[in-house]
């Protein structure tokens, strides 16, 4: 479980700005408590603020550490392709990320510093007993290891200024190294409208489709040390079926042959058609004749289900952007009902759709604002300004009444004038 998350020098994101999923009200069932540090931790996180704040750069970078985990040893030769803030000394600077994950019972924390040309520190260290040891520890090309993990010495043949220690010791099988790598490697990441993709290159979950696909006829698909998360088509179809869309079943059989390609060959395009109920019978319909909303649900029905049955992180940039309140609001219930999520799954996501703060807790809220420089601010509503929010408080309310800022700030002089309608 994600711990918390900090990240400097990054897109829009100049300052240090950290996001942690550490609870505030521990007294309810959504929350998860870990003994070893004598904390409770958060199921579900929800970004808000106006557009162009960094909502998304707050999560993009998350995905970002994830991908360099898992490319920096075989893409990032001819350089690293992080985004430092342009303005300032932003380019100058290194962008630096630090993630904390819990992983059985024990604490990991993993800091890397870098700029384009090269990493300038990385460190991996863990908590047992609650002491702080070192992984390993890393400035410029010198690596150093700790007492025990000579094992690991093949890590400095693999090591270029531009490759990550994480990327390449990963490879030795260490468990103190493995385990928060493939933690990492796990996230997944789903993005709205024209950006979405049904799943990112660096770590390819169970897509929707083979939850549904015979499993004879399925490609299996794993996440980095879950190779044993197979999928459940009573699940996926339960979860369809919630969203109330009137789809009885899914068909996924050989449609047309593959352009370019003899109509006699046995390689087909696997067509999937959703069944929708009509009087007597079930009609099928081809997938991309679909609403938007009920393609984004099919989608997500992979990800959160390997989410919630591996225990993992999900990332969900505009939560809201094709999909009813309704359905977002039982998106994030089937993250914070223990009964739906046993293993201890997250949800991180941003939202304008202020309906949804009325099932979210206090402390389940961060706000974005942009500062003078244009750098983002990241701050946790349930300690908005120095000043605790009540608990009984109406999120929604408060929020649209800028109570906690957040909000565009809307002039209409401008435009008024550029019309005509003013002098």
């Amino acid at each position: 479980m994600l711990i918390r998350f900090e990240a400097a020098n990054f897109r829009s994101i100049l300052g240090p700005v950290e996001l942690s999923m550490v609870a505030v009200d521990r007294d309810r069932p959504a929350v998860q408590r870990i003994d070893s540090i004598d904390e409770s931790l958060l199921p579900v996180a929800a970004i808000y603020g106006p557009n162009a704040s960094g909502k998304s750069n707050v999560v993009a970078a998350l995905s970002w550490l994830r991908d360099a985990v898992a490319d920096s040893l075989r893409f990032w030769d001819d350089g690293i392709p992080v985004e430092p803030f342009a303005f300032g000394d932003g380019p100058r600077r290194p962008s630096e990320f630090t993630v904390e994950l819990i992983l059985g019972g024990v604490r990991f924390e993993y800091v890397v510093e870098l700029d384009t040309d090269a990493i300038r520190y990385e460190g991996l260290f863990h908590y047992p007993e609650r002491k702080r040891r070192r992984i390993f520890e890393r400035e410029g090309d010198e690596l150093t290891l700790q007492r025990g993990l000579g094992h690991l010495s093949g890590t400095r043949e693999l090591l270029t200024a531009r490759t990550l220690a994480l990327s390449a010791a990963r490879r030795f099988r260490e468990p103190l190294v493995s385990g928060p790598a493939e933690e990492l490697l796990s996230i997944q990441t789903l993005e709205p409208g024209p950006r979405r993709r049904p799943y990112v290159r660096q770590t390819p979950h169970l897509a929707t489709r083979h939850w549904f696909e015979d499993a004879a006829g399925a490609r299996q698909e794993t996440l980095p040390g879950l190779e044993d998360l197979r999928p459940d088509r009573a699940q996926a179809l339960a979860l369809l079926r919630m969203a109330d869309l009137g789809i009885e079943d899914v068909v996924i059989d050989d449609g047309a042959a593959v352009s370019g390609q003899d109509p006699r060959s046995s390689a087909r395009r696997r067509r999937i058609r959703l069944l929708h109920r009509t009087g007597d019978e079930a009609v099928p319909l081809d997938f991309a004749a679909e609403s938007e909303g009920t393609r984004t649900w099919f989608q997500l029905i992979g990800p959160v289900l390997t989410a919630l049955k591996a225990g993992s992180l999900l990332l969900f940039d505009e939560l809201d952007a094709s999909l009813h309140p309704t359905l977002s609001m039982q998106l994030i219930r089937l993250f914070t009902d223990p009964a739906t999520n046993p293993s201890g799954a997250q949800l991180i996501f941003t939202s304008h759709d202020t309906s949804l703060l009325n099932h979210l807790n206090r402390d389940e809220v961060w706000l974005t604002e942009k500062a003078a420089d244009g750098a983002t601010r990241l701050g946790a509503l349930a300690e908005f300004a120095g000043e605790r929010v009540r608990r009984s408080q109406n999120l929604e309310k408060a929020y649209l009444h800028g109570r906690f800022g957040a909000l565009p700030d809307v002039d209409r002089t401008e435009i008024l004038q550029a019309l005509g309608l003013i002098g």
